[in-house]
């Protein structure tokens, strides 16, 4: 099993955004054994929030619901447990640093690093616009799972 980690300052927009499209990406494709994923932030700042409103709206145009998820920061363990620690922006890499300082097995990443145009995902909650992070969120998403399939998860 691969278990996948999403990784954004607050946990309330882009990370849960990217753990519940990814959920849903592997529900429809028949993967849920194979592969386990969840989100996190770099800071305290929202640990014990509710997904973002903006997030909740955007997912509920797809028919998906970020029900019973609230903000929880990383923690070192979180790098023994997790295959990939999926970040959304340099920010965050920046951020992960302090909480996680080594990366021997190259899991710290960025989700459109995946992509065939590696970039930032900006963040919603100062943009105010959830339709280009759902995007990018997406594009990133479907290249992240096309990797795992191609090397049989």
């Amino acid at each position: 099993m691969k278990k996948v980690l999403f990784i954004c300052h607050g946990n309330i927009c882009r990370s849960p955004m990217a753990e519940f499209v990814f959920k849903d990406m592997v529900n429809k494709k028949g993967l849920c054994g194979q592969i386990e994923v969840a989100s996190a932030a770099t800071t305290r700042e929202e640990i014990g929030n509710p997904v973002h409103k903006g997030t909740v709206r955007k997912l509920a145009e797809y028919h998906i619901s970020t029900a019973g998820k609230y903000a929880r920061q990383v923690t070192k363990a979180d790098y023994d447990s997790y295959d990939y620690l999926i970040c959304m922006e340099q920010m965050n890499l920046r951020e992960i640093k302090r909480i996680l300082p080594n990366d021997p097995k190259g899991k710290i990443c960025l989700l459109l690093d995946f992509t065939d145009k590696p970039r930032d995902i900006a963040d919603p909650w100062y943009t105010g616009d959830f339709d280009v992070t759902y995007d990018d969120i997406l594009e990133g998403c479907t290249a992240l799972l096309e990797k795992l399939e191609t090397e049989g998860i």
